[in-house]
């Protein structure tokens, strides 16, 4: 009898067991006022391998509960050989609920989103992008020629594929051929939203990037590494990493960065965007740490829009000759974050002043106010 009840029971048990190896449900909750749209939210896969232990990685499937239809994911890695997260992309209503369901199944192939890479035949530029922008920057080989800029340059798009390969290829990005092009200026500026040490009240620049590593390349986020060589920054030698992430469907990048320097005191170090010789409209907001420019409309290119948005505490904001700054501090090898980035007004989204600005504010607040992910 005693047999037959332990048999009993692992029957009852084992279903469970079965189930719960089968499917993940990722519960997200949006508790704020604002709807988000095209958000790529970072789902832990230990988190997933907890719910879900028999999951295989080359044939699953993200399922909406709702619509019952597929939604796009990636596997990130961030340089790492193991899976460090599960990456998806989703629509969600302000206070609102959304049921994703992990399962068994043959993926769809998604198209990539998002796309990084070194350029050696154009003298070591390091471009990257997503469906709504496109940047680069400069490396070691444009030192000391007449095209040589400090700063982060930016590519408008009109169109939500990825067109690096085909510009470089045209080697004709200067000129709108139907999907945008490259009329900003960067010069010896820190452009759309670098940064920089700040000594002695100087922007200490540092020479061109030397080494490059992509961590990860898309769909939905591509992640890479540019490391500098160390210079001279008003008396302190410094040397500085900068890993870059940009996620499908955001004008901004997130930018992380970890200088290195003897001393225990904090390095002053300032974000910058290059401003134009004509009016445009500048926003600073010094509490919260949002600096965006609309500049000045350059004529059949249009505008072009910058923004960034620091995380640490702002000690001051200005315009000067040639850019407008934040300032605030870094410590030696700990990481400060930040995210910059652009728009354009001829990709028809964000068409005046008003609409960046609160789309800078908008972001400001998801940051501060993030989607809330359960696993079961």
């Amino acid at each position: 009898m005693k047999f037959i009840k332990i048999l009993f029971l692992l029957a009852m048990v084992l279903p469970l067991n079965i189930i719960a190896q089968t499917k993940a449900t990722v519960i997200i909750q949006n508790n704020s006022t604002l709807d988000r749209k095209e958000a790529v939210l970072a789902v832990k896969w230990e988190t997933i391998l907890s719910s879900y232990p028999k999951i295989d990685t080359a044939n699953f499937v993200v399922i909406n509960s709702a619509t019952k239809k597929q939604i796009p994911f990636q596997l990130e890695h961030n340089g790492y050989p193991g899976i460090q997260n599960l990456l998806i992309q989703v629509d969600s209503k302000a206070k609102s609920t959304l049921t994703l369901i992990i399962q068994k199944g043959k993926s769809e192939i998604f198209t990539s989103k998002t796309y990084a890479r070194f350029v050696p035949e154009r003298m070591d530029d390091f471009a990257w992008e997503n469906d709504k922008i496109a940047f680069r920057a400069y490396g070691k080989a444009l030192e000391k020629t007449d095209g040589d800029a400090y700063g982060f340059d930016v590519w408008v798009k009109r169109t939500n594929k990825l067109v690096v390969n085909e510009r470089y290829k045209r080697n004709d990005y200067h000129i709108d051929h139907g999907d945008g092009l490259d009329y900003y200026h960067v010069g010896y500026t820190l452009g759309a939203g670098n940064m920089a040490p700040y000594v002695k009240d100087t922007i200490r620049y540092s020479g061109n990037y030397h080494q490059w590593k992509v961590l990860d390349n898309g769909p939905l986020r591509s992640t890479f590494q540019l490391s500098y060589d160390s210079w001279n920054a008003g008396g302190i030698k410094v040397t500085a990493t900068k890993t870059i992430s940009i996620d499908a469907g955001s004008q901004l990048n997130r930018i992380e960065n970890v200088y290195t320097f003897n001393d225990n005191k904090p390095l002053p170090v300032v974000v910058g965007i290059i401003r134009r010789d004509k009016p445009g409209a500048i926003s600073l907001n010094e509490q919260q740490g949002i600096m965006g420019y609309w500049e000045p409309t350059l004529g059949e290119n249009g505008t072009t829009a910058v923004g960034s948005i620091l995380l640490t505490p702002v000690t001051n904001m200005w315009i000067d000759k040639e850019q407008i700054l934040a300032k605030t501090a870094v410590k030696s090898n700990e990481p400060i974050v930040y995210y910059t980035g652009a728009a354009w007004d001829k990709a028809g989204t964000i068409t005046s002043e008003k609409l960046w600005f609160s789309y800078l504010d908008n972001f400001n607040q998801e940051l501060k106010n993030p989607l809330i992910i359960t696993i079961k």
